[in-house]
């Protein structure tokens, strides 16, 4: 089953970031705990590691845009 990973609380009261910058690629295979994106809040910009490993089927979104708590940011199928 796929795993969609959204937008962590990152903390410190934040409730919006943007995606500074994508380090993976749709299609890519990646582990658990590879380096996945750059988000970048307020405050400072912070490297999210993956919570899955498997291939990166979607990525719904592209450097710049961003969210609230909770938008998907990524689909891992294993």
């Amino acid at each position: 089953m796929a795993y969609e990973f959204k937008l962590p609380d990152l903390g410190e009261g934040l409730t919006e970031s943007e995606i500074a910058r994508w380090l993976v690629e749709e299609g890519q295979e990646i582990a658990e705990d590879d380096p996945l994106v750059e988000i970048a809040t307020a405050k400072t910009t912070v490297e999210i590691p993956s919570p899955a490993g498997g291939l990166v089927s979607r990525i719904p979104a592209p450097a710049g845009e961003g969210g609230p708590v909770g938008t998907g940011l990524v689909v891992v199928a294993p």
